[in-house]
C-alpha cells in the first residue's frame, strides 16, 4: 500500500512538473486558453490576411473561370454561358498554341540562368577577393525596373548600336553584316531571352548564395581532412545542401517561361515570332475584346503551370537532406 502511495505521490510531482510545458505546447498549437478557454486573438491576425487572399486572389480566380465559359467582350453587362467553346477553339486553332513553343526559349535561357547564378554563388562564397563588390554587380540587374531594361536593350539590339558596335571591334565583320537582333525572326527571341538571364540571374544568385552559405563551416572542414577537392565538395556537399532551393528555382524558371511578357512586350510588340501566351492572351482580351476566350487561355496557363508543378514535387520531392 505504501508503495502504491509512493508512486502515485510520484505521478503527481511528476505531472505538476510537466502540465506548464503542456499547457504552453497546447496554447501554442491550438485556441484555446490555458483553462480551456476558446481564444478569439489568433483568428483576429489571420482574419486580415485570409481577406485579403480572397478578396484579391480566390475571387478573381473564381471570376476568370467562369468568364471562360462565356463569350463576354469585357464591356457588356451580358455573359453568355457558351460551355467548352473557348477551349475547344484554343485547342483546334494552332495559331493560339503554337505560342508555347516561343516558351522553349526562355526555358532555355533560365537553365542557362541557374547554371549562370550557382556558378558565381559558389565561387563568392568562399575567399575571393572583392566578392562583395562582385556580388552586388551580379544582384544589381534584378533591381532596375523591367520597363527601363527593355529601353535600355533596345538601343543594345537596334542596327549599328552597342553589340553591332562591340562584335566589330572584336573582329566579327562591319555592323552592317550582322543580323537584326529584334527583326530577324530567327533572332529575335534568342536576344530577348539573353536579356531575361541578364536580368534575373541576380534572383538566383541570392537565393543560391543564402542557401550554400547556412552549410556549416565544419563539413568543408571535415571535407578537407578526408581529401575532398573543389568538385568533391560541390557534388557531395553544395548541391544536396541546397535542393530545396534549386528545386524552387526550377519550378519558378518553369512558370517564368511559361508566363513572360515585360521584356518581348516592351521590346517588339510580340511582332516577328515573339508573343508569347501571354501576349496572345491579352492581345485576345484588350485588343479584340474576347475577354471570355481570353480567360480560357489564363486557366489553361494555370493548369499547366500547376501540373508541371505537381510532377516536378513527385520527381523531386521536398526531403530533409542530411549531411553527414
Amino acid at each position: 500500500m505504501s508503495e502504491i502511495s509512493g508512486d502515485a505521490a510520484t505521478g503527481v510531482k511528476f505531472e505538476k512538473v510537466l502540465s506548464p510545458t503542456v499547457a504552453r505546447v497546447r496554447r501554442r498549437r491550438g485556441l484555446r486558453g490555458p483553462n480551456g478557454e476558446f481564444r478569439i486573438t489568433p483568428l483576429l491576425f489571420m482574419a486580415v490576411p485570409l481577406v485579403l487572399l480572397i478578396t484579391l486572389t480566390y475571387y478573381p480566380v473564381a471570376n476568370m473561370i467562369w468568364y471562360s465559359f462565356t463569350d463576354w467582350d469585357g464591356i457588356s453587362l451580358e455573359k453568355n454561358f457558351i460551355g467548352l467553346k473557348n477551349y475547344v477553339s484554343l485547342f483546334t486553332d494552332p495559331r493560339y498554341f503554337q505560342v508555347f513553343f516561343v516558351s522553349l526559349y526562355y526555358f532555355a535561357a533560365s537553365f542557362v540562368q541557374m547554371a549562370l547564378a550557382l556558378y558565381f554563388a559558389t565561387i563568392l562564397s568562399f575567399s575571393t577577393r572583392f566578392k562583395n563588390l562582385f556580388k552586388g554587380v551580379i544582384f544589381f540587374p534584378y533591381l532596375l525596373n523591367g520597363v527601363a531594361i527593355a529601353l535600355m536593350f533596345l538601343f543594345f539590339f537596334r542596327p549599328g548600336g552597342t553589340l553591332d558596335a562591340t562584335l566589330a571591334g572584336l573582329g566579327f565583320g562591319p555592323a552592317s553584316s550582322h543580323p537584326l537582333w529584334l527583326g530577324n525572326p530567327d533572332w529575335v527571341n534568342v536576344s530577348i531571352a539573353a536579356t531575361s538571364v541578364w536580368r534575373y540571374t541576380g534572383l538566383n544568385f541570392v537565393l543560391f548564395l543564402g542557401a550554400i552559405q547556412s552549410i556549416p563551416d565544419e563539413i568543408y572542414e571535415a571535407a578537407d581532412l578526408d581529401g575532398a577537392n573543389s568538385w568533391h565538395k560541390f557534388r557531395f556537399l553544395i548541391v544536396p545542401g541546397i535542393k530545396r532551393i534549386i528545386s524552387l528555382s526550377f519550378i519558378l524558371a518553369i512558370a517564368g517561361s511559361l508566363s513572360v511578357f515585360e521584356l518581348p512586350y516592351i521590346m517588339t510588340g510580340g511582332a516577328n515570332g515573339s508573343a508569347t501566351f501571354v501576349i496572345t492572351t491579352v492581345q485576345q482580351a484588350f485588343v479584340f475584346q474576347r475577354v471570355g476566350f481570353a480567360s480560357a487561355m489564363a486557366v489553361v496557363l494555370l493548369i499547366i503551370v500547376l501540373l508541371v508543378t505537381v510532377v516536378q514535387r513527385r520527381l523531386v520531392p521536398d526531403d530533409d537532406v542530411a549531411l553527414n
